[in-house]
């Protein structure tokens, strides 16, 4: 029996489906780029992405103290060494430390570049705000050490340990007492969690339209746990300011739309928090402290 030979213009037609469906495929993933782009181009342009305008260092700042000050002098002696992820793609671009009045503690609060979730997002904060606390004496020697941990506020004991120190996690900059034990992280908030969410390529890919942000984490877990990038916080300080409300100088330094984190750990009396966390072995990870 004679073999069936397709029409000549069936031949044709099969072709042309056939290098049509090639170009679809090498358009499919560029096309989807382009759409995205598009999307983010008209948020971008219809205001609701925040562009990050942070504003010069004004000559007076509210509740500034003088270089010579004793408080001055404490918040430069007491200002922890940060411990950076190695691969941090955001500046750390402004340090103003705040001596509470009446209470033995200091906090500094950290103004970062950016953050690397949800920056493409509408109206967004276009910087990161993070605080570190620490406690003190009557010596001005430390005693305890507090770190804002994405809405967690957690609290180590730093009695006779030394300098103090903190990690400062990849992109999102939520800050740990140095050495904590992760088991000690609160729920869906431990270092696994967020490295899982740092291969959120979309997020990413979203924010890099708007801003010089990472394309991903591009390493491994362990990588990821690498902090090792010293950043020595006494000689970075922009300010250093004393008051209760430091809401004022950081709208100055920071800019009005900062986040307006807690500006202090707790309300009660620190001799009070000491008392309820001082048979707790700081190494052993930190405590939940209540926020303000």
């Amino acid at each position: 029996m004679p073999a069936v030979r397709p029409h000549p213009g069936e031949r044709v037609r099969a072709r042309r489906a056939i290098r049509m469906t090639r170009r679809a495929r090498r358009l499919r993933f560029p096309a989807i780029r382009a759409a995205i782009a598009a999307a983010v181009l008209g948020v971008s342009m219809s205001g609701c992405v925040p562009v990050a305008a942070i504003p010069a260092v004004p000559v007076r700042i509210p509740d500034q103290v003088n270089t010579a000050d004793t408080g001055a002098e404490l918040a430069r002696q007491l200002a922890p060494l940060l411990y950076l992820q190695r691969d941090e793609k955001f500046r750390l671009e402004r340090v103003v430390a705040v001596v509470h009045p009446t209470r033995p503690i200091i906090a500094y609060h950290l103004l970062w570049e950016d953050d690397a979730h949800g920056s493409w997002a509408p109206f967004t904060r276009p910087t990161d705000q993070e605080i570190v606390w620490v406690g003190y004496n009557d010596t001005g020697a430390p005693t305890d050490l507090w770190t804002y941990w994405h809405g967690t506020i957690l609290h180590a004991e730093w009695e006779n340990r030394g300098q103090l120190v903190a990690d400062v996690q990849w992109g999102k900059h939520g800050t740990l007492p140095h050495g904590t034990d992760e088991s000690d992280l609160p729920a869906l908030q431990g270092l696994t969690s967020f490295y899982l969410l740092s291969w959120a390529l979309p997020d990413l890919w979203l924010g890099r339209l708007v801003r010089d942000g990472p394309w991903c984490f591009c390493n491994g877990p362990s990588r990821y746990r690498d902090f090792s990038e010293p950043v020595f916080l006494g000689q970075r300080l922009t300010a250093i300011v004393r008051t209760a409300n430091p809401d004022g100088a950081l709208s100055a330094i920071f800019g009005a739309d900062y986040s307006r984190k807690p500006p202090w750990p707790v309300e009660r009396g620190m001799s009070d928090a000491r008392r309820a966390t001082s048979a707790r072995d700081a190494r052993a990870g930190p405590e939940i402290a209540p926020r303000s």
